[in-house]
């Protein structure tokens, strides 16, 4: 009878310590962005509307909030970043916001260990910085789940927008892109191979930069190795200087390579370019 008794209260406590899988009401989510060169991501817990009004009830208005549900949500950048004009450093940050009915305030807060917004162990002096943002809330479509999402990407950066019910806040978040490449391209030149010169010049045309120094290492580049698209590459940068007789030599010359080696493509770009340019020379 012992025996049988013991493994009836074995059997009890096994069933009472089983774990039952359940599908979590805010499931976690993590959304990524290469911005530029810069490694950007948003981890956060999505809550639905289920019929509720959110913003101004759920989310009462003048309250911190954690921007989703249970944990703090988190913003993290592999570089040095700003986001609508403020210093953000490389690393992992708390995501907060004070939702009103027109202005938010964003915090962007340092220490990442808290559930929810942390209560009263919440240190306002952790905050790396406040601001405020104005807020679409006549959002036409009604997001049933919580979103972030990345738009709007451009080469430096890219904006961050949260939807949810009706209610959209948007985010400008920029990259020191420009710093870093020319850091690398210093960095690369002084084992300067032709791809760094051409990729280089090629920086410089497609931003813009200093067309004179484009145009010297487009030459460095093709000493030794005239592809088709480095050639090309050429033409455009003399085309930018205005030197559309040299250019169209040149495209010239890139069609030939093309031609030789079967692009039809790049065929047809010089075979454009040299209509227009020879109309400005």
């Amino acid at each position: 009878m012992k025996l049988r008794n013991l493994l009836i209260l074995l059997a009890l406590a096994g069933t009472a310590n089983a774990q039952i899988s359940v599908p979590a009401p805010s499931p976690l989510s993590t959304v990524e962005q290469k911005v530029g060169l810069t490694d950007v991501s948003v981890s956060y817990s999505r809550p639905s509307m289920k019929g509720r009004a959110i913003f101004g009830d759920l989310v009462p208005y003048g309250t911190m909030w954690r921007l989703g549900a249970n944990a703090s949500t988190k913003i993290k950048t592999s570089d040095d970043i700003t986001i609508n004009g403020h210093d953000v450093p490389a690393g992992t940050y708390a995501l907060y916001a004070i939702p009103n009915q027109d202005m938010w305030t964003i915090v962007i807060h340092s220490n990442t260990s808290y559930w929810g917004t942390g209560g009263s162990k919440y240190k306002v002096e952790e905050d790396l910085v406040r601001f405020d943002v104005a807020v679409n809330s006549k959002y036409p479509v009604a997001i049933e789940t919580m979103t972030f999402q990345f738009s709007n990407l451009t080469t430096e950066g890219c904006n961050l927008e949260l939807l949810w019910a009706n209610t959209q806040v948007v985010l400008d978040i920029k990259t020191n892109v420009d710093e870093q490449v020319l850091k690398e391209i210093d960095i690369k030149m002084k084992g300067v191979s032709s791809a760094t010169y051409y990729q280089s010049a090629r920086y410089y045309y497609n931003n813009d930069k200093d067309m004179e120094m484009a145009y010297e290492w487009i030459k460095l580049a093709l000493v030794d190795n005239e592809k088709f698209w480095m050639v090309r590459q050429k033409a455009l940068i003399e085309a930018k200087l205005g030197k559309y007789k040299d250019a169209i030599e040149t495209a010239n010359k890139s069609k030939e390579l093309a031609e030789k080696a079967g692009n039809e493509n790049y065929m047809r770009m010089n075979e454009k370019s040299i209509s227009e340019w020879s109309k400005k020379k």
